[in-house]
């Protein structure tokens, strides 16, 4: 079956890593990046049956707090593999290892601290300055509008770092290559290329979508004192996960009706932001990985995805650079 005649049930998604691209289907993540040599090592990885194909990939709102865990965790390593890549190092890199969840964890306080509890503080002190503990809404929308604007900056900032670019530039071949695929078009760099690098489900969106949620579910609760506040705000990031998952499926799933179009316009907007338009190199990558998963969903053969038979690591091949 070729790619362009496929099923396209499955809501496929993936990331940008180190001069390459993470894929992720139902059965496997495939990660492709460039060497220093400017080949492409390619490295597959099961992925768990029970959170992508059980029951809890299934259920409303577990499935995104479920997924969005799994996803943390398997770009962070997905992105320490591609680190090692861009190295030229060959040996197999330990997911699973110290330095693996030790870089996840640090991720998680930094942002949980920077984007939750950072704003909440700031809006506090809003509060207390302006004697605003009567308009508890506005204190929350204070803080909504903080969070926001330090998203937005963060985003702005590190994009304009050169290395950033290059990643921001394989970010938006991901986004072609699915963009490419769901239209059922054939996915070769010149093709994909003609797509956009906007998409509904991206991890952008979902960013602004939580910002966005967050207002609401903290408007519900008032300003309760400082040292519960904090703690509300930790304690209801998987909620407020939640619900913005379920948002952003809805959207994506309904993205012909007009009124979905004209709501989705800020997400595709931001996306703009974490996003370059990339070039066909970096395409190719990209469609290296989807490809393979495409083979592990048994969606195409491996004829219609080669790969030379001589691996250089374990669960890796290599695929000279055209």
């Amino acid at each position: 079956m070729s790619a362009n005649s496929a099923p396209k049930q499955f809501s496929y998604g993936g990331q940008a890593v180190i001069e390459g691209v993470m894929m992720r289907g139902a059965h496997k993540a495939a990660i492709a990046a460039r060497d220093p040599q400017g080949n492409i090592i390619v490295h597959e990885q099961p992925l768990n049956a029970a959170l992508y194909r059980g029951r809890i990939s299934k259920t409303p709102f577990v499935r995104g707090l479920v997924g969005l865990w799994d996803a943390l965790g398997l770009g962070t390593r997905a992105l320490l593999w591609s680190a090692n890549i861009s190295l030229g190092e060959e040996e197999e890199v330990n997911f699973n290892g110290p330095l693996g969840w030790g870089t996840l964890a640090v991720s998680l306080v930094l942002g949980i601290g920077l984007f939750f509890l950072l704003p909440t503080t700031a809006a506090s002190g809003v509060e207390q300055l302006l004697s605003l503990q009567q308009s508890p809404f506005l204190v929350n929308l204070i803080e909504g509008i903080i969070q926001l604007a330090l998203l937005i900056g963060y985003m702005w900032l590190i994009g304009r770092l050169p290395d950033v670019k290059r990643l921001f530039g394989y970010h938006g071949a991901e986004h072609k290559t699915i963009n490419a695929y769901e239209a059922g078009a054939e996915l070769i760099p010149e093709v994909v290329a003609k797509y956009p690098i906007e998409h509904p489900r991206c991890g952008t969106a979902f960013l602004l979508m939580v910002a966005f949620v967050s207002v609401l579910i903290f408007s519900l609760l008032g300003r309760p004192p400082f040292l519960l506040l904090i703690l509300s705000r930790i304690i209801l990031i998987p909620v407020i996960a939640g619900v913005a998952y379920e948002i952003i499926r809805f959207t994506a799933k309904n993205i012909n009706n007009p009124l979905v179009r004209i709501i989705i316009i800020p997400n595709l907007a931001l996306q703009h932001l974490t996003t370059r338009e990339p070039d066909l190199t970096m395409i190719e990558v990209a469609i290296t990985a989807f490809k393979r998963v495409l083979v592990s969903e048994s969606l195409i053969s491996e004829a219609e995805a080669p790969l030379p038979a001589t691996p250089t690591m374990p669960e890796a091949v290599v695929a000279s650079a055209k």
